[in-house]
């Protein structure tokens, strides 16, 4: 037993969970994936774009689906008419899907938001003005995974990402009475995509300023994709000055790009999405959120045949603070 545990291929199940007989009968399939794409928008289209031209290995089709039909058949056209000279088929075909059948797929990605505040609002954390009315949206969606007894993963893109993705988790597991039950998406079921933004916006400061330089290989970013991120600009040494420094660069980056009158969607549609949504199918390691002390926050984590594995780090004390501060926040939040 203590071989296979070193060798990564056994599998904790909770006894006590309602569906535990039913999860040790899950067996790894191989096979390139089916994924299913909802909203595209300024981030879904990219992030379709993404997946199209490099998850081939692992995507066998992507199926998309949105309240306009005239945006879905834009996007089946131009999408299908990307392709390699005379290999037509090593790109992943893109269709449309009804929004019955979004759940007939391996990968679920939620894209969907009511709305961005437009360019100039004066909003600034726009992810948390974003949270009141994304959580409705997404709670209906868990409860139609919930129904049709949804085997994949539930992830999450639209922000805010971490409180998205424990509400989707929370909402698949009541009842009609509103009660937690359990019978809904497990945990690892459900997994927010906005890490990985923020880990490739801090590599893009430490490549352009010598003092970051160290988080090009010590690094890391952990928590939430907002205000409460935290960068450390190493892990073996560690210094919290550079470390807060560099983070706040990170968190504010999104409002750099706004100063200069866009809207930031393109790095976090490749970054935190298609990147780190084919790495997950892939089993690589990558940076997202995921179900830890019941919130789900940012961690580099991975998807093996056994189950999900997060990075276990030794953490200096006072990154540790920091950690525990965001983890506290985002308790408060949902």
């Amino acid at each position: 037993m203590q071989k296979l545990i070193g060798e990564g291929k056994v599998r904790a199940v909770n006894r006590l969970h309602p569906r535990f007989e039913e999860i040790l009968e899950e067996k790894p399939d191989k096979k390139k994936k089916r994924v299913h794409l909802l909203a595209i928008g300024d981030v879904g289209s990219n992030l379709l774009t993404g997946l199209h031209l490099l998850g081939g290995d692992v995507i066998g089709s992507i199926g998309i689906c949105d309240i306009s039909d005239q945006v879905t058949a834009r996007w089946e056209f131009e999408e299908n008419q990307i392709a390699y000279p005379w290999a037509y088929d090593a790109l992943p075909e893109v269709d449309i899907v009804k929004p019955e059948d979004l759940f007939k797929c391996d990968m679920f990605i939620f894209v969907a938001s009511k709305g961005i505040p437009p360019v100039g609002s004066g909003v600034k954390d726009v992810r948390m003005y974003q949270f009141e009315a994304n959580s409705a949206i997404v709670a209906g969606y868990a409860r139609q995974a919930r129904r049709e007894n949804f085997k994949g993963l539930f992830a999450v893109v639209s922000d805010p990402v971490d409180p998205l993705a424990k509400t989707a988790y929370l909402e698949s597991n009541k009842n009609e009475a509103g009660e937690f039950d359990g019978l809904g998406l497990r945990p690892e079921q459900v997994q927010g995509y906005g890490l990985g933004v923020m880990n490739a916006r801090a590599a893009y400061y430490a490549k352009r300023d010598d003092r970051f330089t160290q988080f090009l290989t010590e690094g890391r970013a952990f928590g939430p994709h907002g205000q409460d991120l935290v960068v450390a600009d190493s892990i073996e040494h560690y210094n919290d000055e550079l470390s807060k420094e560099l983070t706040e660069l990170v968190v504010t980056a999104n409002l750099k790009m706004r100063a200069l009158g866009f809207k930031p969607f393109v790095a976090p549609a490749f970054s935190s999405g298609a990147i780190s949504l084919i790495l997950t199918l892939r089993g690589e390691w990558h940076c997202g959120s995921v179900f830890l002390g019941g919130i789900y926050m940012g961690v580099k984590n991975r998807y093996t045949p056994w189950g999900l594995e997060t990075e276990i780090l030794p953490l200096p004390e006072k990154l540790y603070e920091r950690i525990v501060l965001a983890q506290d926040n985002l308790k408060a939040i949902v």
